[in-house]
């Protein structure tokens, strides 16, 4: 697994400061009945997902370059695929899942999801690696990508031999996870009276 000082553009760390609150992060967890068994099984996720991460971007990858609509976000402006955007971006979204189970949630963290939002955005989206592709990706996509990261997450918990309650509950736990973060993202589509 490569390190994260050796990914192009990871920034955990070293974020800007997200204008989300760690009392509104609490507040958000109390909303969806985060529990000290979700963080269990989430450790436990971790065990059986941490040598299928990349893999698990792959698939997502897959399905996004095999829709036209999605493809042209990592594409260049006329349409043509762009290699060297997609092999920078990899090692971020391999990361990504790696960070769901490793990261506190703490400010470092609040920091850093504030970063991925932007980079999605007009203010950001190319910038890391001066990429020429689409300004934007509408977020509406990112809410309609989730039921694919969560149904193929499933099959990848159930590759490991756990019962299927063990597999349900690391289940559940990586989609409040997963939903907490695309809810962190949406924070630079909006404004703050909105958000």
């Amino acid at each position: 697994m490569t390190r994260p000082d050796q990914i192009e553009g990871y920034t955990f760390g070293r974020a800007t400061h997200s204008p989300v609150t760690l009392e509104e992060l609490d507040l958000l967890e109390r909303t969806m009945q985060w529990s000290d068994e979700d963080e269990r099984y989430l450790k436990l996720a971790r065990e059986v997902l941490a040598n299928q991460a990349e893999a698990m971007v792959d698939a997502w990858r897959g399905v996004i370059a095999s829709q036209p609509h999605l493809a042209r976000y990592s594409a260049f402006p006329d349409g043509r695929s762009n290699a060297a955007y997609s092999a920078a971006s990899k090692p971020r979204f391999i990361r990504w899942v790696t960070d769901v189970f490793t990261r506190p949630r703490d400010q470092a963290w609040l920091d850093y999801q504030q970063e991925i939002g932007l980079r999605h955005t007009r203010e950001k989206k190319n910038r890391t690696d001066q990429a020429e592709s689409a300004e934007h990706i509408p977020y509406r996509y990112f809410l309609a990508f989730v039921p694919v990261i969560l149904l193929t997450t499933r099959e990848f918990l159930g590759r490991k031999g756990h019962s299927a309650e063990d597999v349900e509950r690391m289940h559940a736990a990586w989609t409040k996870v997963v939903l907490l973060h695309m809810t962190l993202w949406s924070r630079p589509y909006m404004g703050a009276g909105d958000w």
